[in-house]
């Protein structure tokens, strides 16, 4: 069997690890995989996720299963989060735990699939390199459509309206609720409001993929605009992340949330997720639901929580402002949000960049900017005028 195979190309941000951890000059500066680092270069367990550890260490007395839904309790919590603490379709909503965002958005493009197998996912590009691929292996058809135009920094608007009105009722859009990336550039509340109501006037299913609630202007303000969304809409999927804002890359946690136009549709979509899961993972792990749902059970680790979010998000909008302000050419990064921007270079520069100047990036030109420090702005820009990226 296993000599039929055909062996597949690397992942190109593994292979920029052991780069950077290969590499021994001292000035070496990591802006490759996306996680967040603090002033020191590390990325921390926050203080609150070892509050809620040493609780569970404490108070845990089982570690039977709890189904293929996984912590309900987790999925309830996070909704005020996500959703407010009173939305007008709260009712319609219904959500499961899954292994991340990543099964949220697979369990969702599984769900679409036997929903409606012929319907097209359609795709802003660039986009998230896993997004295509994960609707693909669903059997969905992606449609790709332009999004930026990465040398001028700025939304291509007209083709995401031309895109959205030519696509046919029951297809679905993928939409980054906040913090986009690669790019670090998200839609204006005007925009927003536009994309809304063409959803409804084409009968187009929004999917709403929330993986960096809080590290863009704040956990509110970040959410805004899937608030809009599903105020405006009948249907709706919405994958969402903790592993970024809760910091436990390696535990995995996520929801899928479905909204529905009714409750019998509702009680569909829940029976239909919970199936689904459980011929995928059967069972979520719970180590770091546990975690996030013993912080937001807590008022005094939800606090803690919210103001280490805080500084994390302050510190990465503060490495914006200090490359930005060393070159005006920059002076759009101060403007985005999230850990990324995404710079228009070739393959050959990204790798000129590593090899000559020691900074290190993806071969695309994104950019984790929680990666650097303020102090790094000089040499960053020194290494991209020097490689023709910038003006001299």
């Amino acid at each position: 069997m296993f000599e039929e195979l055909k062996n597949r190309p690397a992942d190109s941000l593994l292979a920029l690890i052991k780069a950077f951890q290969a590499d021994e000059r001292a000035g070496k500066i990591d802006l490759g995989v996306g996680v967040y680092r603090d002033a020191m270069g590390r990325t921390p367990v926050m203080r609150a996720v070892k509050a809620a550890e040493q609780f569970l260490l404490e108070t845990q007395d089982s570690k039977k299963y709890l189904g293929p839904e996984g912590d309900l309790q987790f999925v309830r919590l996070l909704q005020p989060i996500v959703f407010g603490k009173s939305p007008t379709f709260g009712q319609r909503l219904v959500g499961i735990q899954t292994p991340g965002g990543s099964g949220a958005l697979r369990l969702g493009a599984e769900l679409i699939q036997t929903a409606n197998p012929t319907a097209k996912v359609l795709l802003g590009t660039p986009s998230w390199p896993n997004h295509a691929p994960i609707f693909g292996s669903a059997r969905l058809a992606v449609k790709e459509y332009p999004f930026l135009d990465l040398t001028s920094q700025q939304v291509k608007f007209e083709s995401v309206i031309e895109a959205l009105s030519s696509a046919d009722p029951g297809d679905v859009v993928l939409l980054h609720g906040c913090c986009h990336n690669p790019t670090g550039i998200d839609f204006t509340t005007e925009e927003w409001r536009q994309i809304a109501e063409l959803l409804v006037a084409r009968k187009l299913m929004p999917f709403i993929d929330l993986a960096y609630q809080g590290l863009g202007d704040g956990l509110e303000h970040d959410a805004a605009p899937t608030r809009m969304i599903l105020e405006t809409v009948d249907e709706a999927l919405i994958a969402y992340s903790c592993d970024k804002n809760f910091g436990l890359y390696r535990e995995r946690v996520g929801a899928l949330y479905a909204m529905a136009r009714t409750a019998d549709d509702i009680g569909k979509a829940e029976s239909n997720m919970a199936a689904l899961a459980r011929v995928n993972w059967s069972m979520p792990p719970d180590h770091g639901a546990a975690i996030v749902r013993t912080i937001l059970e807590s008022a005094e680790m939800s606090a803690m929580w919210r103001a280490e979010l805080e500084e994390m998000c302050e510190r990465v909008n503060g490495n914006r402002a200090a490359l930005a302000a060393a070159a005006p050419d920059l002076a759009f990064i101060s403007r985005q949000r999230g850990l990324f921007s995404n710079l228009a270079m070739s393959r050959e520069t990204a790798a000129a960049l590593r090899a000559r100047h020691g900074i290190y990036m993806a071969d695309s030109g994104r950019m984790n900017l929680a990666g650097m420090q303020p102090a790094d702005a000089g040499a960053i820009i020194t290494a991209l005028r020097a490689e023709g990226c910038l003006k001299q």
